[in-house]
C-alpha cells in the first residue's frame, strides 16, 4: 500500500515538475524574440522561483538549447525552434507552443538549411498559373533540383486528414509553377538549365505520423539536414514534375 502511495506521489510530481519546465521554456521562449535578455526575467514570467528557473536553463544550456551568458540569455533562431519541439515533446499544448514561434524564424531556418547546402533559395514566390494567383513559400534550386516546400510553422489540428490536404495543395501548387517556371528562369538563375525537377515537400514543426501520402514527403524542421543530404538519391522515388527550360536563340555578332 505504502509502495503505491509512493509512487503515485512520485508521479504526481513528476507531472507538476514538467509542467513548470514547459512554463518556463515557454516563457524563454516569448522573451527571446527580439534577442539576448535578463535571465531574471524568466523566473518573473513563468512566476517560479529563480532557483527552480536557474536549474531548469543550465540543463536547457547543457541540452544546447540555450546560452548564458553571465545575467543574460540568448536562444538563436534554430535553439526557439528546438526549444518549442521540447516543450511539445513534454505535453505542452501544440498550438500555444506554436505562437511563441515566429513564422519567419521558422523560414529563416529552413532557408539557411538550404543555402549552407549550396542552394539557391527563394522565398515567398508571388505567381499566375492555371487562371489563378499562387505563392510558394520557399523555393530551393541546385541544378537539376527545385525544392518547392510549404512551411507548415503552425500545427492546429495537425492530423492525418490535414497532413494529407496540406500534401496534396503543395502537389497541386507545385504543378502550377512548373507550368509557369518559363516565367522564372531569369529570376531563379536557370538561365545555363536544361533540365529541371521540381519536388513538393510540407515542412511541419513537428513530426507527423505521416511521413508520406502519396510519395510526397512531409518532413519534420528537426531532420531537414538529413532530408536535404537524401534528396539527390530518392528524388524518382518521390512525387515530382519534369520540364526542359527552352533554350534562348543566340544572336550572330556582325562584324
Amino acid at each position: 500500500m505504502h509502495e503505491a502511495i509512493s509512487a503515485i506521489i512520485n508521479h504526481n510530481m513528476s507531472l507538476i515538475q514538467m509542467r513548470i519546465e514547459d512554463e518556463i521554456i515557454l516563457s524563454v521562449l516569448k522573451l527571446t524574440k527580439n534577442g539576448l535578455i535578463q535571465r531574471d526575467l524568466v523566473a518573473k514570467d513563468a512566476h517560479s522561483s529563480t532557483s527552480v528557473v536557474e536549474e531548469v536553463l543550465r540543463a536547457l544550456q547543457e541540452k544546447g538549447l540555450i546560452q548564458l551568458k553571465g545575467k543574460l540569455l540568448e536562444a538563436a533562431p534554430s535553439q526557439r525552434l528546438q526549444l518549442a519541439i521540447e516543450a511539445i515533446k513534454q505535453g505542452a499544448d501544440i498550438e500555444h507552443t506554436s505562437k511563441s514561434i515566429e513564422w519567419k524564424e521558422f523560414e529563416n531556418v529552413a532557408a539557411m538549411a538550404f543555402q549552407i547546402n549550396h542552394y539557391c533559395v527563394k522565398r515567398n514566390l508571388h505567381f499566375k498559373a492555371c487562371g489563378r494567383r499562387w505563392e510558394m513559400d520557399l523555393l530551393a534550386c541546385k541544378q537539376p533540383l527545385i525544392a518547392c516546400v510549404d512551411c507548415k510553422h503552425w500545427q492546429h489540428g495537425w492530423i492525418r486528414a490535414s497532413v494529407m490536404k496540406a500534401s496534396e495543395a503543395q502537389v497541386e501548387r507545385t504543378k502550377a509553377f512548373t507550368d509557369a517556371l518559363q516565367n522564372f528562369t531569369e529570376k531563379l538563375g536557370l538561365d545555363k538549365w536544361t533540365r529541371v525537377m521540381l519536388i513538393p515537400i510540407v515542412l511541419s514543426l513537428i513530426p507527423s505520423e505521416v511521413k508520406f501520402h502519396n510519395n510526397t514527403p512531409i518532413v519534420p524542421i528537426l531532420q531537414l539536414q538529413s532530408f536535404i543530404n537524401e534528396l539527390p538519391m530518392e528524388t524518382i522515388f518521390l512525387t515530382h514534375f519534369s520540364t526542359i527550360i527552352k533554350e534562348r536563340s543566340t544572336k550572330l555578332t556582325e562584324f
